[in-house]
């Protein structure tokens, strides 16, 4: 066993040697030091603001659905690392990854049939714009290159991925000029249930339409833009998109790696709209929050098109491909979700947080309060402190991560009536400080 190192000397070596996401090297702010989790509860190594735990408020960026040290996905990790932990997926497959593309398969929109499986979120969008970009070269149509979204979107760090994020307001506007130039539709209006705005519908149409000679594919995230901004919108905007897409020959992605196994109160996004993409991707809560493991789903139609072009691959083979590991435990996640009544714990976290969040709306500073599913967001009028906001909800027993103008939670779905109002309480408290 390594020496045990004090609270005192793993802050200072972190300080001295680790980037945190987001951050400055050094950072600027000392990060909370977490010894252990457990159900929704994080441990902290030692007591900040007189708290020695944390209910989590963020599900660790949104994958714990589960909460944390579940019995059941620790028997499947378990289980597994006495088998083999991994072995590499090229001309190699193991029953966790092939057990995980058929639940896949059988859970997402009818005609998503094919999976690759990625390390990570960004990663599976990264391999989503390849699998369209390739799809029309193999079909001889090179030209059809580019992508189209709307503004206010985020779909991960890595290149591509970055090329289709907000282009102005979003963390990736120091790379403009550097990165492939995409087609940016106006935002979606705002508002899950507000009645569609046919204006709006008719320049996505013009759009498409527009470009569809050199588009490749259409990528949004359905329903709930995440990082870029916690924005809701109709799902008739993505039945528009889809008709627009059949209409011009153009690939439609769902970027569903937030919003997928059940966040929005649907297991997928997409199903608020009933209609289906011709590549998905997912991750964040496809293992519960236990690995990092990401899956791009698409249509035979796609998988077909790619296989009969020049080069007949799709040319792509991330090294811990198909992990067996994180297939096990992806699998067993999705056992455990489906076994429960999960919609039902959404509505019920949906409501509470309805009501614990609605004193926000009265506060000095507090633009708007906005719910779906078991996701609550409180937006100012300013960028939030986010050093007193952060401050203010540990006080209260939370752990939140409030970013530009909002403090949001997006709670694991184990999550208590009480706890989901301590949480409520806490975003209330950050709303009033940050």
């Amino acid at each position: 066993m390594p020496e045990r190192l004090t609270p005192g000397e793993l802050l200072t070596l972190d300080r001295q040697h680790v980037w945190h996401p987001y951050g400055p090297m050094p950072g600027k702010a000392a990060p909370l030091l977490v010894e252990s989790a457990s159900g929704v509860r994080l441990r902290l190594a030692e007591p900040v603001e007189g708290q020695d735990e944390l209910v989590d408020g963020m599900s660790s960026w949104w994958s714990a659905v589960h909460g944390y040290n579940h019995p059941v996905l620790n028997d499947a990790a378990h289980g597994q690392l006495e088998r083999m932990s991994h072995v590499m997926f090229g001309g190699l497959t193991h029953e966790p990854a092939v057990r995980l593309a058929k639940r896949l398969v059988d859970i997402s929109p009818e005609p998503l049939q094919h999976v690759f499986l990625a390390d990570s979120g960004s990663v599976s969008v990264e391999v989503a714009v390849k699998m369209c970009l390739q799809y029309w070269r193999s079909l001889g149509k090179p030209r059809k290159q580019r992508l189209l979204t709307w503004r206010g979107g985020y779909h991960g760090d890595t290149w591509q991925p970055m090329s289709v994020c907000d282009p102005d307001g979003g963390m990736h506007e120091l790379w403009q000029g550097a990165l492939p130039r995409q087609i940016f539709a106006d935002a979606p209006p705002a508002g899950f249930d507000a009645a569609p705005d046919e204006a709006y519908a008719a320049h996505l149409r013009e759009l498409i339409g527009r470009h569809a000679e050199e588009l490749a594919a259409v990528i949004v995230e359905p329903v709930v833009q995440g990082a870029g901004g916690m924005s809701f919108h109709s799902p008739a905007y993505l039945r528009v998109l889809r008709e627009a897409c059949d209409e011009h020959g153009v690939l439609l992605v769902f970027d569903e790696i937030a919003t997928g196994f059940g966040r929005t109160g649907a297991l997928f996004a997409a199903e608020h709209a009933g209609v289906a993409p011709d590549v998905m991707c997912l991750g964040k809560a496809l293992t519960g929050g236990y690995l990092t493991l990401a899956a791009t789903l698409c249509t035979t139609a796609v998988a077909d098109g790619i296989s009969r072009g020049a080069l007949p691959v799709l040319a792509h083979g991330p090294t811990f491909m198909g992990n067996p590991l994180a297939a096990a435990v992806a699998d067993a996640s999705i056992s455990l979700l489906l076994s429960q009544d999960w919609g039902q714990e959404v509505k019920r976290i949906e409501a509470g947080l309805r009501n614990g969040l609605a004193a926000a709306a009265d506060l000095p500073g507090v633009r708007e309060v906005r719910v779906l599913g078991a996701i609550g967001v409180v937006q100012l009028d300013h960028e939030v402190d986010m050093a007193a906001a952060t401050r203010a909800a540990v006080r209260e027993g939370v752990w939140l991560r409030p970013f530009r103008d909002l403090i949001y939670t997006m709670p694991p779905y184990i999550t208590g009536d009480d706890d989901v109002a301590r949480i409520s309480a806490a975003v209330c408290a950050a709303a009033r400080e940050g």
